[in-house]
């Protein structure tokens, strides 16, 4: 899986999961059960929409494409889990 969108809340991050979904690309998103744990975790960077890595260029394309405010669209090498690793 690699990150396609870090997402600055959890409704960013599923209005950014239904497009991919809606355009056919399968969707994790990381992170959103650590929300509770704000206070103990840091503040920002805790969730991410990923997708399959060779699904990337198609959903980083539609992501570009939609009218988002928060979070940022920058998704790095490092931001990508190894093929076959599955997101805990």
């Amino acid at each position: 899986m690699r990150v396609v969108y870090e997402a600055a809340h959890l409704i960013d991050a599923h209005l950014v999961r239904h497009a991919l979904e809606g355009a056919g690309i399968p969707v994790f998103v990381r992170g959103e059960a650590l929300l509770g744990g704000i206070g103990e975790l840091p503040a920002c960077g805790l969730v991410a929409v990923c997708v399959p890595e060779l699904a990337w260029p198609q959903a980083r394309a539609l992501v570009e494409q939609l009218p988002l405010v928060a979070g940022t669209a920058a998704a790095t090498a490092e931001d990508s889990w190894p093929l076959g690793a599955t997101p805990a």
